[in-house]
């Protein structure tokens, strides 16, 4: 009865993780539950919207929840995206989480757990793991948030989760990291979005610069002197005020935009700050920014 449906801001927020089996979806249901989410694991996809109905009842006392709901529900799994697209009609159209690692990673995480693979029950976790690709390829391309853990721990994702996922979410804004890194160690495999900054003058090669980072004043005025710093930011600029709002209303939850360098010391720490100032003030946006290559006192 629409007595007993909660209503506007009473909507309940909810998550579906799924993905590949040895990625890392107990991490993350943990970082939810951290979080202070309603989780439930393995949770078969035809449960998952009676969770829904009953979670949208007064009296439930949940409006954020979080579930699990992968492979190791068997022929039961095939309804994951009938659920979702039904879900969504219904109006609690719930964010999907996809945590995926390469091929190679989940086999040495199997081998280390010595469990078996729930598409591979002969033993050969190489077979289970390319089923299993082969067979969540379309809740991939479904998903709302992507998130690569080849080179995460578990602490890893758990802090990634709570710092890009939880804070905000829910509210309708997205997330968005700029995310600062050093070239001469490699562009980082998150990254939604590119820029290289390396255009600009370097102020590692001015001795009373070297030691500064990207923050301070002096080291600004060098990298932004001339023309290139401004005719760069005069293209940038109005390319997000167009690009997060298209993001947004696709419904994408978080972002990444990686500004590299060099080392990650000087350029790209002057640009991200230059984004973040700019950005900070948008209303459809929660901006932060991480330093990769570089720890700042500032803790910026």
């Amino acid at each position: 009865m629409a007595k007993s449906e909660k209503t506007g801001t009473d909507q309940v927020t909810m998550v579906v993780i799924t993905g590949h089996s040895g990625a890392g979806k107990s991490e993350a249901i943990a970082a939810f539950e951290d979080g202070g989410y309603f989780c439930v694991d393995n949770l078969p996809p035809r449960m998952i919207g009676a969770l829904g109905e009953l979670f949208r009842h007064e009296g439930s006392g949940v409006q954020r929840a979080a579930v699990v709901s992968d492979v190791r529900g068997g022929e039961y799994f095939d309804d994951l995206l009938h659920v979702l697209e039904d879900l969504g009609g219904d109006g609690l159209a719930p964010t999907v989480l996809f945590l995926e690692a390469d091929e190679q990673t989940l086999v040495d995480r199997y081998k280390e757990t010595r469990r078996r693979h729930p598409l591979a029950p002969d033993g050969h976790v190489i077979d289970g793991i390319r089923a299993e690709r082969e067979l969540l390829a379309p809740l991939r391309e479904r998903a709302d948030v992507v998130i690569d853990t080849t080179e995460s721990s578990g602490a890893i994702l758990r802090r990634r989760i709570a710092d890009e996922l939880l804070d905000g979410h829910g509210d309708g804004r997205m997330a968005l990291t700029l995310l600062t890194f050093g070239f001469k160690n490699g562009p980082p495999r998150e990254a939604d979005l590119t820029l290289d900054v390396r255009f600009l003058p370097n102020p590692h090669y001015v001795d009373e610069l070297r030691p500064l980072t990207g923050l301070d004043a002096n080291v600004v005025e060098y990298v932004e002197a001339g023309t290139q710093a401004g005719e760069f930011y005069g293209r940038l600029m109005p390319l997000l005020d167009f690009l997060i709002p298209a993001y947004v209303a696709e419904g994408k939850a978080h972002l990444t935009i990686a500004i590299g360098c060099t080392g990650g010391r000087h350029r790209s720490i002057t640009v991200a700050d230059r984004i973040a100032r700019r950005l900070g003030s948008r209303d459809d946006v929660v901006v932060r920014v991480k330093h990769r290559d570089v720890e700042l006192d500032s803790g910026a």
